[in-house]
This record gives C-alpha cells, sequence and structure tokens, in this order.
C-alpha cells in the first residue's frame, strides 16, 4: 500500500472513508437477569413412536438423531423433554369410563408409552433430568361434549355441569397418576401441565378453559400433584397467555400454586415478559412453513435463522426461563428440527440455530447484562461451572468487527462456534481474552457462540 492510500484509507466519490470502527459490546456479570431452567422438545403425538416403534428407524439412525438433539458435543444438548398425556382410547392410561367421577379408578400402563418411554429414558442417559408431562385434553367421558377433540370443557368447573358429575377430581388424580406410571420407569416427571391451547378448539385432542376456569381447576390439581410443578397454560398466543396469568395472579391460593406460566407463538409472538415474577417458558411453536426446510437464511420465514431470532427475542424481551420448541423429529413437510424419512433422515438449520444457545446455555444458567447497537443481536449467559455463553446474531448484510468488554465475570479464551449458510454450530479457533477484553468478526447474517472459560 502507498504513503498515500495509507493516509486517507480510501477516496470513494470524492470523500475520505476511514475504516469502520468495530462495534463495542459490553458484558457484564453484576447485572443479572432471570435465571434459564432449560431448551428442549417434544416428540408426542406417536412422533416417538416413529423413531423407536416396530415399523420405525434402525438402531444406528435412532442414536444419530438422538444425539443430533441430546448431544452435548455433537448436537443441541436439549436439556428439557416434553411429553404428551394421551387421552384417545388407543393412548390414554383410563380408556374407558371407570363408572363415574368416584368411581375406582381403572388405570392401564403398557409401560410404551408410544415410545415416550424410551424416549424419556434416552434423554435421562445424556443428562436430561426435566421431564415437562402436559396434557391436550381429558379423556371425552369427563367432558362436556363427551369428546376428547373438538373443545368441550371439564365437567365440573363453572359453567360445565354434566349429567355423569363432577370430573375436576378425577382428573387431577390421572394426570398425577401418569407421572406415577413414568416414576415405576425411572423417569420422575417434575413439571405437570393439564391443558394445552385452551383457547383453542381443534379436530384433534383439545379442551376449553377459560382463564377464570384454569385457575379455578389450578385449586384442584394443586394438592394432589404435591412434589410436581404446575404449568398453566400453554395459550395459544403469547398475548393471549396473559390473560391466563393475570386470572392466575390474582387469585392468591391459585398463584401459590402455578409454578410456571407457559405460552406458545403461534395466535401472537412475544413483544414483552408475561405479568408474573414466576418462572415462564415458551413451551411450544414452530413457524408456518409448507415445505421441508433446511436453509439457514432464505426469507421464507421458516429457516433457521427465523428460530434464531425467536430464541433471542424470547430470552432477552420476554426473559423467558425456558424454551421448548415442538417436534425434535417428525416426517413430511415439517417444521420439526430434523424429517425423518424410512430409515433415514434430514437435519433443518432451525436444529443449529436452537444449539448455539441450548448446548452452552445449561439449566440454571444466569442470563446477565449485554449491550450492543445496530444490527447486532446480543445475549450473555454465566453457567454454574463459570463458564459464559456470549451469543452475538448479526442480522445486517455485512460482517462486522466486534470488541468485547467483558466486566464482573473471569475469562481467558473465548471459543466461537457458527451456524450460518456454511456453519452448524462450527467451532473457530479461539480467541484470547486479554485483561478482559477481545475482539472477533461477526460474518454477516450468521449466529455466532462464544464459549468462555474462566
Amino acid at each position: 500500500m502507498t504513503s498515500a492510500v495509507s493516509a486517507v484509507a480510501v477516496l470513494l466519490l470524492g470523500t475520505l472513508v476511514a475504516p469502520a470502527a468495530a462495534t463495542a459490546v459490553t458484558i457484564d456479570g453484576a447485572r443479572p437477569h432471570q435465571q434459564i431452567d432449560g431448551f428442549g422438545f417434544s416428540e408426542a403425538f406417536g412422533r416417538a413412536e416413529i423413531m423407536h416403534g416396530s415399523q420405525s428407524l434402525s438402531a444406528p439412525k435412532q442414536r444419530e438423531i438422538l444425539d443430533l438433539l441430546l448431544s452435548r458435543t455433537t448436537g443441541a444438548g436439549m436439556s428439557v423433554v416434553r411429553l404428551g398425556i394421551g387421552s384417545t382410547s388407543a393412548n390414554s392410561i383410563q380408556p374407558a369410563d371407570p363408572g363415574g367421577p368416584n368411581a375406582v379408578p381403572r388405570y392401564v400402563w403398557d409401560r410404551d408409552d408410544e415410545s415416550q418411554v424410551w424416549l424419556a429414558q434416552q434423554a435421562k442417559a445424556y443428562g436430561v433430568n426435566r421431564f415437562y408431562a402436559n396434557a391436550w385434553s381429558a379423556p371425552g367421558y369427563m367432558k362436556t361434549n363427551g369428546d376428547e377433540a373438538n373443545g368441550g370443557s371439564l365437567c365440573g368447573l363453572s359453567g360445565a355441569s354434566c349429567a355423569s358429575g363432577d370430573w375436576r377430581r378425577a382428573y387431577a388424580n390421572y394426570l398425577v397418576q401418569y407421572a406415577k406410571f413414568y416414576a415405576q420407569e425411572g423417569i420422575g416427571i417434575t413439571d405437570i401441565g393439564f391443558t394445552n391451547e385452551p383457547d383453542y378448539t381443534s379436530d384433534y385432542s383439545s379442551m376449553r378453559f377459560t382463564p377464570a376456569q384454569a385457575a379455578e381447576f389450578v385449586k384442584v390439581l394443586g394438592p394432589v400433584a404435591s412434589g410436581l410443578k404446575v404449568a398453566c397454560c400453554d395459550s395459544f398466543g403469547w398475548n393471549q397467555q396473559s390473560a391466563y396469568t393475570r386470572a392466575i395472579e390474582a387469585d392468591a391460593a391459585a398463584r401459590a400454586i402455578v409454578a410456571t406460566h407457559t405460552g406458545h407463538t403461534y395466535a401472537s409472538q412475544i413483544t414483552g415478559p408475561l405479568p408474573t415474577n414466576r418462572r415462564t417458558w415458551m413451551s411450544e411453536w414452530s413457524p408456518n412453513g409448507t415445505t421441508w426446510n433446511e436453509n439457514w437464511d432464505d426469507g421464507s420465514g421458516y429457516d433457521g435463522f427465523t428460530i434464531a431470532k425467536a430464541v433471542h427475542t424470547a430470552l432477552t424481551t420476554g426473559n423467558v426461563n425456558g424454551y421448548v420448541y415442538w417436534y425434535g423429529a417428525s416426517v413430511g413437510a415439517t417444521r420439526g428440527l430434523i424429517q425423518m424419512d424410512g430409515d433415514g433422515y434430514r437435519v433443518s438449520k432451525r436444529l443449529w440455530a436452537l444449539a448455539n444457545y441450548s448446548r452452552f446455555v445449561r439449566p440454571n444458567a444466569t442470563r446477565i447484562d449485554a449491550t450492543s447497537s445496530g444490527d447486532l443481536l446480543m445475549s450473555a449467559f454465566r453457567n454454574t461451572d463459570g463458564t459464559l455463553a456470549v451469543v452475538a446474531l448479526n442480522t445486517g448484510t455485512s460482517a462486522g468487527s466486534v470488541s468485547y468488554a467483558l466486566k464482573n465475570v473471569a475469562a481467558s479464551t473465548a471459543t466461537p462456534y457458527l451456524t450460518s449458510t456454511t456453519g452448524s454450530t462450527t467451532a473457530q479457533s479461539p480467541v484470547r481474552v486479554t485483561r478482559g477484553t477481545f475482539t472477533a468478526t461477526v460474518p454477516a447474517r450468521s449466529l455466532v457462540t462464544y464459549r468462555i472459560t474462566p
């Protein structure tokens, strides 16, 4: 480079342009936010059976998919599994009416639960200890419409009387018995949910609760579910969940019982925290899409980049403690993370978008303050082992040099993991942290997680 060029940097259209300054990011360990419970997925509605059942993938392919979802070294390292409590005659633990709500229960247990028992046991072997059992509906004989699908309400709730009687306590016992059956198989259910999308009627398993009815049933379930964390209410949208949360918060007895407020993001996305100081989870979502999509950033709205932004927003705008995606692995034109196909499978970049968070932000981590500007979206987390996970999402179309200042934390080495069109949570060369600072480049439209060791 000539001395003249080096002196003026660049002459463009008659204007002197200096090299762009690095974006300044500050991570401050003295400014904590929420604690993290974990990241997870579900294989409800027979998806675990597709993975493991008699007509499923071979054992080596099953292991590869499990590694992709659960391994902390080569996969996403998920730490929460959401189980579906069945309500049909084929998958319910009490498929037939025992003779009324006060009759002796006639529970049955096949020790398989559509291969969800197998999935939970496998997850436990990977180190997972958070299992969320969630019911979409009560069995039809407990409901006003006599059908486990197509809405209807639980008999005995205010405004939901039935000739068969009050099934509220029997339904609470039913849910707890499900957890007891899993305990027999060596799986400790930690969280229990009695409703899924109570504000949405579908032609499959579904049951309606108003916010007031949800608060009412919480007080029936709580005393029966001792030792379980009660979750409510998995509303169809995040804003809609606020009405359920407010109803519970307004009732002192219900407020004391509900440990976790859970909402989905189909009907509305996250624009702020739920109105509670209890735990909150984004407990189900996958983006709309009509075809299988493996891309990172194609503008479709259901690519990997979309998931990365959604997780960032949930953690930093919604202040959620947990993030549970919908399907881990499914079939056909799924918006899941993995597509199963015969004895094969394909992986979407959606998996790696989640992996940049779930592999490195471990249960009981604390989100700490991360400030930035422009196109760079930042979040940071301190794990209980002293490591930090600093996550940078560059939403811009240009690579950016970033200067990181780490305050009130111990740090020596930062190892970047890149997810982009070319990377899939791929380790990059480590960067030395000197006196609490380091500088690195974040490529355009990419997600980089720095695992920082103390």
